[in-house]
């Protein structure tokens, strides 16, 4: 063996041990990335459930975009996204998601902030409406981006039946539902129109209905719109950062 092969075979086995080593490093960070994920999981998912309102032996569904270790280390996590099917949040009852972000992974701190959904089929949104005094709850359809509703008005003895278009939204947190357009004898007609050949027993159909849940949620939780998405609608409330921190935004608000 010459002076000249012994250098090149000690510089391939020092090249040889550095790529173990790297190896063998890169797969301690994968466990650890693995490990940290689910611990995460695991804590964000009984943070948010016991903040936020979900039910505490509610299978949800917990993602944290991005490598954990980073974000650990920072001590902050950019965003979390917390899904669970069929729950209730206060009044509502469907498909919940919710979105965090700039969340603290320990320590009394509060969050960015967010926002949670709720997904209603058209059975939940009934029993949602049947609380709406003297709502004709049993007969809301959808019909995007409008919800369909049809009633009768008494006219001198007469039974006269009105479908009615209503476009659900949100106003200082509650539920609202405005009328757009009305259905008489078969033919679409106007506001004033009905009023013409109904006289004051229209005004019930003109009104805007509306249920307050600000007193059946986190006070950290406002709706803040409603839409309908093909058969279903789904509600999206602000989440207040601070309700991970606050225990007065995590008691119950009040209806105005």
């Amino acid at each position: 063996m010459t002076d000249a092969t012994r250098p090149r075979r000690r510089t391939g086995r020092t090249i040889a041990i550095v790529a173990i080593i790297v190896v063998v490093i890169a797969g301690l960070l994968v466990a650890a990335e693995a490990i940290a994920r689910s611990a995460v999981a695991n804590t964000v998912r009984s943070l948010v459930v016991q903040q936020v309102g979900l039910p505490a032996d509610q299978q949800v569904d917990v993602q944290v975009p991005g490598l954990v270790l980073p974000q650990l280390l920072t001590g902050r996590l950019d965003q979390v996204a917390v899904s669970a099917p069929d729950v209730s949040l206060g009044p509502l009852t469907g498909d919940v998601r919710v979105d965090l972000q700039d969340v603290p992974v320990a320590g009394n701190a509060p969050a960015a902030g967010g926002s949670a959904s709720v997904r209603l089929d058209p059975d939940q949104l009934r029993a949602l409406l049947s609380q709406i005094p003297n709502f004709p709850s049993d007969t809301v359809g959808t019909a995007a981006p409008d919800l369909t509703l049809s009633t009768q008005f008494s006219v001198f003895g007469i039974p006269i039946p009105v479908g009615i278009s209503v476009t659900p939204g949100a106003s200082d947190g509650d539920l609202t539902l405005s009328p757009t357009s009305f259905e008489l004898g078969g033919n679409r007609v106007d506001a004033d129109t009905l009023r013409g050949q109904l006289g004051g027993a229209a005004d019930a159909a003109l009104q805007t209905w509306s249920l307050c849940i600000a007193d059946r949620l986190p006070a950290g939780l406002t709706l803040n719109a409603v839409s309908v998405q093909g058969q279903d609608v789904v509600a999206t409330l602000d989440i207040d950062g601070r309700i991970l921190s606050d225990p007065a935004l995590q008691q119950n608000g009040t209806c105005g």
